[in-house]
């Protein structure tokens, strides 16, 4: 029989190879997120974490950049990118696991003021170019810049407000300007602007639909780690389906 003494010996051994073993089972996700979706994609991850070993790190940012940052070697786990051009590219030149690319939600476009009488809900305001300012994402790096180009350019309005646009690096940055009244109004996501309460801030139009191309946003697996994969699959679970629709995203 073991003396006491030889058991308290033991004692730290022990702790120790449990404490190894339960971090090996913990890993940390890096996660490339479109700005449009932190906020939502928030949410998930703080649901994931609950139940899991998991730390999920999110690193918000335009979907352009983003995917240079890839092509470039940054170290991310996972892409949630803001449309379908970007993971397409990467799943041709192979730098995704295979088979892991999906569509996560359908981005919608708003016409937003923080102030409450600026935007009624037609389109009057952008074809009339009442504003000081407007601002829209990047159309070259952000895909709810590109829509909003496509809307603007659709109303035959693209030439006469160029002196007055002001553009963000991402749909964050986007927000920001309008939020701060910086520019009067702003095209950003419908996301940006949904309160869970449902209430929302200012004025706004939502644009239709058939103005612009289909806001598709699709994620990707960068690396063959079993933590992301297990988070792609919450993020495919009812669950995760009901938060994404609950912050005004459509589904595909």
């Amino acid at each position: 029989m073991k003396s006491l003494s030889s058991i308290l010996c033991l004692a730290p051994i022990v702790f120790g190879l449990l404490f190894v073993s339960a971090a090996s089972m913990a890993d940390e996700i890096r996660v490339a997120v479109a700005s449009n979706f932190v906020s939502a994609i928030k949410i998930l991850a703080n649901e994931f974490e609950g139940s899991t070993e998991h730390r999920v790190i999110l690193i918000p940012g335009s979907t352009g950049k983003h995917y240079a940052q890839i092509v470039n070697g940054a170290p991310f786990d996972l892409f949630f990118a803001a449309d379908v051009k970007r993971p397409e590219l990467l799943d041709t030149h192979g730098l995704i696991e295979p088979n892991s690319r999906f569509t996560y939600a359908v981005g919608k476009l708003v016409l937003w003021s923080a102030l409450e009488s600026a935007i009624d809900l037609e389109d009057e305001v952008i074809v009339g170019g009442d504003f000081r300012y407007l601002s829209i994402a990047n159309p070259k790096l952000a895909p709810y810049g590109k829509a909003a180009e496509e809307v603007i350019r659709e109303k035959g309005a693209w030439g006469a407000i160029q002196g007055k646009l002001v553009r963000g690096e991402n749909i964050a940055q986007t927000y920001q300007f309008v939020d701060s009244g910086n520019a009067e109004l702003g095209f950003v996501a419908y996301s940006q602007i949904l309160k869970p309460s449902g209430v929302i801030k200012g004025s706004y139009w939502m644009v239709p639909e058939n103005l612009y191309s289909p806001i598709e946003q699709q994620a990707v697996l960068l690396k063959n780690n079993e933590a992301a994969r297990a988070f792609l699959v919450y993020v495919k679970s009812d669950e995760a389906l009901e938060i994404i629709l609950s912050f005004g995203y459509g589904t595909p």
